[in-house]
């Protein structure tokens, strides 16, 4: 018999009670799911560095929006779609709680905790006196149903999930009420709508070929954060027993006849039953013992170990490597690191983040929520577009546009973009894009109406440099306005 060729295919005494799982993409998803997500969120409400892993990558993916901005040929149309959607966006939500870019974030968060979300597109009446007739539901992943498996017509409806014959997603079965709410007079528990494909998203990270459901974020490191959390809080209980300092004062019996006295002044003491006396300790408190019938022993209690703090750090190093979260921003400890480590740290997760943002929050969620609301804004008449039935990609196209990262280091970081701008490696339309997540197109509006309104008040700034170089010399002012 050869032997494998992988020392992980072996079957020796090394691996022996190594029994890996051949699940499939989704039956792996599944199997024990409602248990993942159960366990998920009992990680994120109790355990901090469960719920620092999921709110650090919910803020560095959404920030404050992901925020569109139209490509339409038209320039007059793009002005008028962009100012629609700013009205339409507080209305969003059907509770009336969250913005479209705080739909975003609740969305996000329930896809990392969860394993994935639904947002389901709410139809409205023109009565309702929206800017444009639409509302997005955001729903738990519990809504559409794990178990639900059955044929409807020539479809395959797959853990909630209704398929056609060619394998194209057509329906979702959804709860009429999330399963985990009970409430007195509920009648509707247990009963299914079916939802066609085209008004509901579904947000998850589809990480093998053919998976169809989610897992929570945090999956692959939930029970050693769990296993850490309990012995974080039994060495807290070890030094809560430490902290009660206690002694002990062994005396000779006394002779028949003599009461108890007390250690330190020597008077006999009164005692009621079979308790012995007790001392008071005060601060600079001298006791003096008898030299033949006391002694003192004090409790020596277990201390947290020279160890834990060097194992507690490689616990969370492993934590936050499974939630894909840096220790230093899952912990907010930067101690055993310098900036020029902190820059490597933040671009690499920033990479990552940028992944999630561009292949699964924009491609699964807000290009479709454009699509969906650009439709229902021309159908209702709020938009203006001609031709649109015929020819929907002239008005539809648009660019999504993250929040801007922060600067690490501002005089380095801008001093950088301007160089990459003058050798041509960067446009001005990316800079602007890049550093402060707005259009050049809004940024170039701003300035000119800023440099007309000064120009007005015959206003010299430092930073207008039509009038102020680099150096803070004087300017040749510009042919059309006079000194």
């Amino acid at each position: 018999m050869s032997a494998a060729p992988y020392q992980a295919a072996s079957q020796g005494r090394r691996t022996r009670a190594w029994n890996a799982s051949g699940a499939g993409p989704t039956s792996a998803a599944t199997n024990a799911g409602q248990t993942l997500r159960n366990r998920a969120r009992a990680q994120y409400r109790n355990d901090p560095y469960g719920r620092s892993a999921i709110n650090k990558l919910v803020s560095n993916i959404i920030g404050t929006g992901i925020k569109p901005r139209s490509l339409a040929a038209d320039k007059s149309f793009q002005a008028e779609v962009q100012a629609l959607w700013q009205r339409w966006a507080p209305e969003s939500d059907p509770e009336g709680l969250l913005s479209v870019y705080g739909q975003q974030m609740q969305a996000v968060n329930a896809w990392l905790q969860g394993g994935e979300a639904f947002l389901r597109a709410r139809p409205r009446r023109p009565s309702d006196g929206l800017s444009v007739p639409l509302q997005w539901q955001v729903m738990e992943p519990e809504m559409c149903p794990l178990d639900f498996h059955q044929q409807h017509g020539a479809n395959t409806i797959r853990h909630g999930i209704e398929f056609d014959p060619i394998g194209r997603r057509v329906a979702y079965w959804f709860y009429r009420r999330h399963p985990g709410e009970m409430y007195p007079g509920a009648t509707d528990a247990g009963q299914y709508t079916r939802v066609s494909a085209s008004e509901v998203i579904h947000l998850f990270d589809p990480v093998r070929p053919g998976q169809i459901r989610g897992t929570p974020q945090i999956a692959s490191v939930l029970l050693r954060m769990w296993e850490v959390d309990k012995y974080d809080d039994a060495t807290l209980m070890r030094q809560q027993i430490a902290n009660l300092f206690a002694a002990f004062v062994r005396r000779r019996p006394p002779d028949e006849g003599e009461g108890p006295t007390n250690p330190v002044t020597g008077e006999e003491v009164s005692q009621s039953g079979d308790e012995p006396p007790e001392i008071a300790l005060e601060p600079a408190m001298v006791n003096e013992l008898d030299p033949e019938d006391e002694d003192v022993t004090f409790a020596s209690p277990p201390s947290a170990g020279d160890n834990y703090a060097d194992f507690l750090w490689q616990q969370l190093l492993a934590t936050s490597a499974g939630s894909e979260v840096p220790y230093e921003v899952l912990t907010g400890d930067y101690s055993r690191i310098n900036d020029r480590v902190a820059r490597v740290i933040l671009h690499e997760f920033r990479r990552r983040v940028q992944q999630m943002q561009q292949h699964i929050v924009i491609h699964q969620m807000c290009r479709r929520q454009w699509s969906v609301w650009l439709r229902r804004a021309v159908l209702s008449g709020a938009l203006d577009a001609p031709g649109f039935g015929d020819s929907p990609q002239a008005y539809d196209r648009v660019r999504w546009i993250p929040q801007a990262w922060p600067y690490i280091h501002p005089q380095q970081d801008v001093a950088a973009q301007r160089e990459s701008k003058r050798a041509g490696w960067k446009t001005q339309a990316e800079i602007i894009s890049e550093t402060t997540g707005r259009d050049i197109d809004d940024v170039y509006a701003e300035l000119e109406a800023e440099n007309k309104q000064a120009d007005a008040r015959g206003l010299v700034l430092d930073s207008d440099p039509r009038r102020t170089a680099n150096n803070g010399s004087r300017t040749k002012p510009p042919e059309d306005t006079e000194e």
